[in-house]
């Protein structure tokens, strides 16, 4: 599904440098650097309130913010718009989703190539058994109404409307908000398949150790500021991190 396949495989698809974003006086976030490369997951984890959230709408151009965000080698201004963004293959998944609910699974999943559509792409159809694929729950439900979904099936629709729009980069809010531990397993089995479909992933995760476990790289952020950062696999033995997200059983 991704649109990168004859790109190098260490392509850098964004890149941060001291961003910072305000609610008047008070600092959100301020000076964050972060980078992604095409096929690779990079999760930034924290306390409620550090910052996360807003790190993805400040990405996406729904938050005003400050510093450098360079976005598949384009350097992006300070008037950016979701649209402009989408359409040069940015997409959020939101932490509520926000699907809508009085449509079926099929429409809601039409929706979500409605710019490409627009662009005048008409390979919607293809996609979309692209992600039945990956979602085959969605292909069961397809004439469902959203609002009829488990939490599970809500979180595959919004991920599978995302993935309408052939992304090459997906921005995740806490997917497994809400979620029984059984469904978060699949979820997070996704996100890794994804990844080898080339997609580059940004994962805003609470749910410290399940991100670490898929995720190439990671950044904690506590109280709008980058307090640490490296490969999963050292932040997953990094006493800080153990004491802090991962519990007695982060030891194991």
């Amino acid at each position: 599904m991704s649109q990168l396949d004859g790109e190098g495989e260490r392509t850098v698809v964004l890149e941060v440098r001291d961003l910072s974003v305000s609610y008047g006086k008070v600092d959100a976030l301020h000076g964050m650097a972060l980078k992604v490369h095409r096929g690779e997951i990079v999760t930034v984890i924290g306390p409620n309130g550090a910052g996360k959230t807003t790190l993805l709408c400040a990405l996406i151009g729904l938050l005003p913010a400050r510093g450098e965000i360079v976005y598949l080698g384009e350097r992006q201004d300070a008037g950016r718009s979701v649209e402009k963004l989408v359409r040069q293959g940015m997409t959020l998944v939101p932490e509520k989703r926000e699907l809508f609910a009085e449509m079926s699974v099929e429409d809601n999943l039409l929706l979500g190539a409605f710019d490409r559509y627009r662009a005048g792409h008409r390979d919607q159809l293809e996609t979309m058994d692209d992600v039945f694929d990956i979602f085959p729950r969605l292909m069961e439900r397809r004439e469902q109404m959203a609002a009829t979904l488990s939490g599970g099936e809500r979180q595959m629709l919004a991920m599978g409307r995302a993935l309408m729009a052939k992304p090459r980069l997906l921005l995740l809010d806490e997917p497994s908000l809400g979620l029984a531990p059984l469904v978060i397993r699949e979820i997070f089995r996704t996100i890794t398949q994804l990844k080898k479909l080339g997609v580059a992933i940004l994962l805003v995760e609470q749910n410290a150790r399940a991100a670490l476990q898929v995720a190439d790289y990671g950044y904690v952020l506590e109280t709008g500021e980058l307090s640490l950062e490296g490969p999963t696999r050292d932040l997953l033995t990094d006493p800080r991190v153990v004491e802090s997200y991962l519990g007695l059983g982060g030891r194991h």
